[in-house]
């Protein structure tokens, strides 16, 4: 008798601990599976919370995009993590099978991947904002208003003129959801580390401003197909400068007229009446005819010492100039190139 009840009394606990062990092992698989089973599904490369974002619209696009497996572990790990009140604007690089803590974490810590941006062989503002507006949140007018905003650019120094002299073409890291304000006090800095006290008394000695050797620097990276040339033309266009000379750059007259795709400088367009027409107007322009690169800017404050005025592309179209000292040697090397364009039924 007392040998069947031990019986029952050991099947009873070997139950007890069998059910135990069966509700043990489910929380613990629900608990593994929510918090540390792979999850993300690598579909998306990265994850894009915008500004303002509430947990609702985080978790909607999620969802909607497919970025997890198991979107109801998502939401239940996010729930007891407090994911709520803690959502951080960004872009987030997702990794294949991440798991839900570790993206849940990732977006509350605010741990984003900074984008890489590339400014460098810009023309224009318009063009500028485009490139900000494809890698950074905020849209091209938000960048453009601001571009365009006199009260906010004099805040800086600028005027609506040269205010593209500030941005200095470098790749720069810096995180998605910057704002347009935020992107200009970078270049701010950005400018004045690049300015400094080397290449301010450089400038001063050529009694030019910065933005000033920065527009000049514009006409002579337009001019320039190759670097080593830089240097060469800079002195040119000092020389002129100094002595009073109209600068005469084709590139200025391209740019008042607003049409890229001019291969020759003719009469009709040297008529424009603008400002950047340094055939009708002295001096330099009142504003960069594109985004000078760093070399052009350095080639600028180093430049050649010579006694060049003149300057006409080589009639063997390598890309090169030929440089003179008077007219009768520019108008030899001119009619050499001109008579080159003709043969070759270039007359725009």
């Amino acid at each position: 008798m007392n040998s069947a009840k031990q019986q029952n009394k050991s099947k009873l606990i070997l139950l007890i601990v069998v059910v135990i062990a069966i509700v043990g092992g489910y929380f613990a698989f629900n608990f593994y599976r929510t918090y540390f089973a792979g999850n993300v599904t690598g579909n998306q490369q990265y994850l894009y919370i915008k500004t303002g974002s509430d947990f609702e619209s985080l978790t909607n696009n999620i969802k909607d995009k497919g970025i997890v497996k198991n979107y109801n572990t998502f939401l239940a790990a996010a729930q007891k993590m407090d994911l709520k009140d803690k959502v951080k604007p960004g872009r987030y690089r997702l990794k294949n099978g991440m798991n839900n803590r570790s993206l849940i974490n990732m977006i509350k810590a605010g741990n984003q991947e900074p984008v890489t941006l590339k400014i460098q062989n810009i023309r224009k503002k318009e063009n500028l904002a485009a490139l900000l507006a494809k890698n950074l949140e905020p849209d091209s007018l938000a960048f453009i208003s601001l571009l365009d905003s006199t009260q906010f650019i004099e805040k800086y120094g600028f005027n609506n003129d040269n205010i593209y002299t500030m941005f200095i073409p470098n790749s720069y890291e810096m995180y998605w959801n910057t704002s347009p304000e935020e992107f200009f006090t970078r270049m701010t800095k950005e400018y004045d580390k690049f300015w400094n006290n080397d290449r301010k008394a450089k400038a001063k000695a050529l009694n030019l401003s910065p933005i000033q050797v920065t527009i000049l620097a514009s006409i002579v990276d337009a001019e320039a197909l190759y670097d080593k040339e830089m240097p060469i033309i800079a002195g040119l266009y000092l020389n002129r400068l100094k002595k009073g000379i109209l600068l005469q750059a084709d590139p200025t007259v391209i740019f008042a007229n607003n049409d890229f795709t001019v291969k020759r400088v003719t009469n009709a367009l040297l008529r424009v009446d603008s400002k950047y027409n340094t055939y009708k107007y002295a001096g330099l322009p009142p504003g960069p005819i594109m985004m000078p690169s760093i070399n052009a800017i350095d080639a600028v404050l180093n430049h050649d010492k010579n006694n060049y005025l003149y300057m006409c592309a080589k009639e063997d179209f390598s890309g090169y100039h030929n440089f003179a000292a008077t007219v009768a040697e520019h108008e030899i090397n001119a009619k050499k190139y001109r008579e080159a364009l003709n043969k070759r039924n270039i007359f725009r």
